[in-house]
Order: C-alpha cells, then sequence, then structure tokens
C-alpha cells in the first residue's frame, strides 16, 4: 500500500505541475493581479540599504526578482506571521498566497500560524538556503544582512520533511534539469520525507535532485526549493535562466487560488 500511495502521491505531483506549465507558458497575460504576501530577509522589495534615508533615495532600486514576481502579483512585505497565541496575522489570514525567501527564524506562534494558514487552503512557495551564496555589503552577524542559514526545520517537520546539507559539495553553481525551466543553484540541501512521518510519503512529492518538494497540507500545498541561487542578482544568459525558473516555479506553486 505504501508504494501505491507513493506513486499516486507522484502522478499528482506531475499533474499539477503540468498545469502549472502550461500557465507558465501563457506568462499570466491578461490576467488581474492577486496579492501574494512576501517574508524574507533578503533585498527584494527594497534594495541592500543601510536606513530609512538611504532606501527612499531615487538612486535605490529594487532588484529584478520584485519586477518579475510583480508582473504575477502585488507584493505585500509582511512583518510577522502571528499575533498573541499563535493566532494567524491579520495580513497573512487575508491572503491566499505567500512567498517565504530566505526567512528569519520563525518563533514558535509563527510556526503554529503558518502551519493553520496552510491547512486551511494556502499555498505557499518557500526557498530554503542551508547555505546562502549570494553577497552582502553588511558582515556576518549584522541585523540588517540576510539569513546566511535557513531555520526552518520546526515548519519543515510540521509537514513531514526534512532538509539535509552536504558540505562537501561543489562550491560552484550548476543548472538542476526540470520537466521546464533548468534551475540555477549553489551549495544546495536536499529534501526528504521523515521516516516517523508517514504521511509525507503519501502527499509530498519530491524531485529534481531532491531540491524540489511539493506537498498537499490539509487543504493547502507547500513547494518548497532548498535553494535560494535563482532569485540572486545576475546578468545576461544567467539573468535570463533566472527570469525563466522563477516565473514558472511561481506560476506551478501559487497559479491556483484558495
Amino acid at each position: 500500500m505504501p508504494r501505491k500511495r507513493s506513486r499516486l502521491a507522484w502522478l499528482i505531483g506531475l499533474v499539477a505541475l503540468g498545469l502549472g506549465v502550461v500557465a507558465w507558458a501563457f506568462g499570466g497575460a491578461g490576467r488581474p493581479r492577486g496579492e501574494l504576501g512576501l517574508f524574507t530577509t533578503l533585498p527584494i522589495y527594497w534594495a541592500e540599504t543601510a536606513g530609512i534615508s538611504e532606501m527612499l533615495g531615487s538612486e535605490t532600486q529594487a532588484g529584478w526578482v520584485r519586477t518579475a514576481v510583480e508582473r504575477r502579483f502585488e507584493l505585500l512585505p509582511l512583518d510577522t506571521l502571528a499575533d498573541e497565541e499563535a493566532a494567524i496575522a491579520e495580513d497573512l489570514a487575508a491572503l491566499d498566497h505567500l512567498l517565504l525567501a530566505q526567512p528569519r527564524p520563525l518563533s514558535p506562534y509563527e510556526n503554529v500560524a503558518l502551519d493553520k494558514w496552510v491547512r486551511a487552503g494556502g499555498r505557499a512557495l518557500v526557498f530554503a538556503d542551508p547555505m546562502l551564496t549570494v553577497e552582502s555589503r553588511f558582515p556576518v552577524g549584522d541585523r540588517r544582512r540576510p539569513q546566511d542559514v535557513v531555520l526552518l526545520s520546526p515548519i519543515l517537520a510540521r509537514w513531514g520533511l526534512e532538509m539535509r546539507y552536504d558540505a562537501a559539495q561543489d562550491a560552484d553553481e550548476r543548472m538542476i534539469a526540470t520537466d521546464m525551466a533548468p534551475l540555477p543553484v549553489r551549495m544546495a540541501g536536499t529534501l526528504h520525507p521523515m521516516r516517523e512521518h508517514s504521511a509525507a510519503q503519501d502527499n509530498c512529492w519530491i524531485a529534481y535532485d531532491r531540491l524540489f518538494a511539493r506537498c498537499s497540507i490539509g487543504k493547502g500545498q507547500v513547494t518548497v526549493i532548498a535553494d535560494a541561487a535563482v532569485l540572486e542578482p545576475a546578468t545576461g544568459d544567467r539573468l535570463d535562466a533566472r527570469k525563466d525558473a522563477l516565473s514558472w516555479l511561481i506560476e506551478s506553486a501559487l497559479s491556483e487560488a484558495r
């Protein structure tokens, strides 16, 4: 029975991915933009700046990721995912879609609230990088610096996933083949179903060198990428590859509303 269920989860994941590919191919043209919550330490919505005055300066511009995402969604930055006593934060409760990109560590309340939100029908795209490779102007320990090592084990465990990291892997960027757009990765993790969490084997589809996991959680869905190199600044062909990969991930992970 477990083998049959695992095969069913694989087939369901493949069909869902195919639907996302169709949406990606049309690029979302002509559709009204939905709202997408953004919870991140990366300089996606605002450029990396030393303070408010620099942030408001005309010379400071958001990077390519915000521009690419806002073709499909209106981005709404979130400061927290939970109110007191693990209630879902009001801003998150009003949303159907969420992008977590190398977020800060979640509080116990936030872990519970995020899990509740997904199980109620929310759809989340999560970039969780075990060894962030993007450069920062701020030194290690500075609170303005992006989260170097993602700390999402508690919420991943709630969803039946475990992330592993091989420190001996090649440090160079490489491309992972997918069913649509190649995905650039560097010093990535791998995703595995937790042995003591049998539901993960039934409800999660893990693919592409274990870099990618898509799990049905209650009425909702989470897509986890064990790397964030696709969100890094780039130019030329490397930038084009990142734009294609991100567009595909957004459409396939977030194309259906709750």
